[in-house]
């Protein structure tokens, strides 16, 4: 049976959502006080329903990461995943603040707080470092299915991107800018410092041993894995959790083929990469929309019990 949730919104600052007694998520869209770290809306915390944390903010090792956000680590040589930009083998990477842009939060088109279910779109303007407006997106996120039978919460999360610039808008990722296997843009999440060496696997028997796993599914098509699992033991606490990661079946058809990045060592760390290996361009005009959902559910999750929850909750 689904549990009722409370919506607090905490205007021009933050939307936080609580069920059972615990902050289930917080949505984050006032701006960061750093524009080096690529200001942009973030979801921080993210706890399970028994109250376990599994999201990550500004670890010492990379402080622009923040629970989960929409990114775009190259983009016609704008970083709009924050931090240090990856300008080749030759110069690796370089703190060049002039190339950090930012996602501007307009406000919402739509926000709608039921007993069991938050939805809203938000406009936001993603912004190139200089002031001058590249893009346009309608981004929608709906937390649903909370279910304390299940030990389970999910969020759907979407993104429609328009370019409003003059030309056409270049994404491409560390990899394609010369980096082996560090393909990372896209919807990224960034786990708990104890979520570090945590299980990792796919379908179809991919992964699933720790480190092993996260290297079977590094740069797996979404074709053939559509979804990734991440589960951990906490520290100081008796227990597990698991995050499952899934396309939307409509992804199929999107602009540019998605891969997984996939990290458990030294970071824990899922992106659903949109250009992992190769570039794509989105001409002036023209748009593009990926949709995912994340489960956050208690306990130490198998390929079984994923594939079940996938299987008994439709999109």
């Amino acid at each position: 049976m689904t549990q009722h949730i409370t919506v607090t919104h905490t205007h021009g600052e933050r939307i936080s959502v609580a069920s059972g007694g615990v902050e289930l998520m917080a949505y984050v869209y006032k701006p960061d006080p750093d524009a080096f770290e690529s200001r942009k809306p973030y979801a921080h915390p993210l706890r399970t329903l028994a109250g376990s944390p599994v999201s990550g903010y500004r670890p010492s090792d990379h402080r622009w990461h923040k629970g989960l956000q929409m990114t775009a680590s190259h983009l016609s040589g704008q970083n709009f995943w924050g931090g240090n930009s990856y300008l080749g083998p030759e110069q690796g990477y370089q703190r060049v603040e002039e190339r950090v842009g930012s996602m501007r939060h307009d406000g919402f088109e739509e926000f709608t707080a039921a007993d069991d279910r938050l939805r809203f779109v938000e406009k936001l303007t993603w912004v190139e470092n200089g002031g001058e407006v590249w893009a346009e997106e309608r981004r929608t996120v709906e937390l649903h299915s909370v279910e304390p039978n299940e030990g389970t919460w999910a969020l759907d999360w979407s993104i429609h991107l328009t370019n409003v610039r003059g030309e056409a808008l270049r994404f491409g990722s560390p990899t394609t800018a010369g980096r082996e296997m560090a393909g990372y843009t896209g919807l990224n999440w960034r786990g708990p410092r104890d979520f570090t060496g945590g299980d990792v696997f796919g379908p179809d028997g991919r992964g699933g041993d720790g480190e092993t796993g996260a290297s079977e599914l590094m740069g797996t098509p979404a074709a053939e894995a559509p979804w990734v699992a991440f589960t951990a033991e906490h520290d100081g606490t008796d227990a597990h959790s698991t995050l499952l990661f899934a396309h939307a079946p409509e992804n199929a058809g999107a602009i540019h083929a998605s891969h997984w990045f996939v990290r458990s060592e030294p970071i824990p760390s899922v992106a659903a990469s949109w250009a992992f290996f190769e570039e794509f361009e989105l001409e002036p005009g023209e748009s593009f929309g990926y949709r995912y959902r994340v489960v956050v559910a208690d306990g130490a999750w198998d390929r079984a019990r994923a594939e079940d929850y996938l299987k008994t909750h439709g999109w």
